[in-house]
């Protein structure tokens, strides 16, 4: 498929089989986007894939692939390049949050997860922000999180990648801006999805109610109008705004002290 061609635009998501990934493929894909799919379960793809090309008609393509592999950024360009296909807008939301404390988890362990949440999307915003450019257009979500903004978890590296996530993506948009390229960090904060399950902590924050909880459809939603605006950085949910203006105005000292207790607001 070539998209230079018939002058579609092409969407690239990662973690695109399930929750936040899943439901921004469905916006972009409502709007008229062809997608590209990539994430490691290739039926879950592949069935979001046909779904999406019945209800929309448009062009969805799927790749299966762990990005924590040592290769996997030079796969997705040769992905790219053979199908001589253009990256018109990225959406960075691959990522998982290990529930161990630094030094009851691995290096190894460690070491991937930082891969993922911030080699990976940065890579990717390198690979495809060259062609925006010559195209004179793009936009690219980086999913961060208001855990930039929160307290420290005991041991926890989260926190400190999505900070990461949030200054990347805002120096990115100071340098592609004016270029037509739109950058911004989009900060859920609790999301209905797979993501606190696989992280095995489900079952401990069901004490949250669940009018803190925002439902992933919602989430991309606002993340792709908020692009299309032009912003360059959004808080998802009146009470997340609340909570992250809270975070900046609070002494360290004291934020320190709520993440010595464990508080999650």
């Amino acid at each position: 498929m070539n998209n230079s061609i018939n002058n579609r635009k092409t969407v690239l998501i990662t973690g695109a089989s399930s929750g936040i990934g899943e439901s921004f493929a469905k916006v972009f894909a409502e709007k008229g986007f062809d997608t590209l799919l990539i994430a490691r379960r290739k039926e879950r793809l592949e069935k979001l894939a046909q779904e999406l090309t019945a209800a929309h008609g448009n062009v969805n393509l799927t790749l299966a692939l762990d990005l924590n592999e040592t290769d996997a950024i030079q796969k997705v360009a040769s992905f790219l390049k053979k199908r001589r296909l253009h990256v018109d807008a990225l959406v960075n939301n691959a990522g998982y949050a290990l529930p161990k404390p630094f030094m009851v988890g691995s290096w190894d362990e460690h070491k991937a997860m930082i891969n993922l949440l911030i080699t990976v999307p940065t890579a990717l915003c390198h690979l495809v922000a060259e062609g925006m450019k010559e195209h004179g257009q793009g936009w690219i979500i980086n999913v961060s999180s208001i855990a930039a903004f929160a307290p420290e978890f005991p041991g926890s590296l989260y926190n400190a990648a999505k900070s990461y996530v949030l200054h990347m993506t805002e120096a990115l948009d100071l340098e592609l801006r004016p270029f037509n390229i739109n950058c911004m960090s989009l900060c859920p904060g609790l999301t209905s999805s797979e993501f606190h399950e696989t992280m095995g902590v489900k079952e401990f924050l069901s004490y949250i109610p669940k009018w803190r909880w925002m439902e992933s459809d919602i989430v991309a939603k606002e993340g792709y109008e908020g692009v299309m605006r032009g912003e360059h950085l959004l808080i998802n949910g009146k009470v997340n705004r609340a909570l992250v203006n809270a975070f900046k105005f609070m002494p360290n000292k004291i934020k320190y002290l709520m993440g010595k207790k464990q508080i999650i607001l």
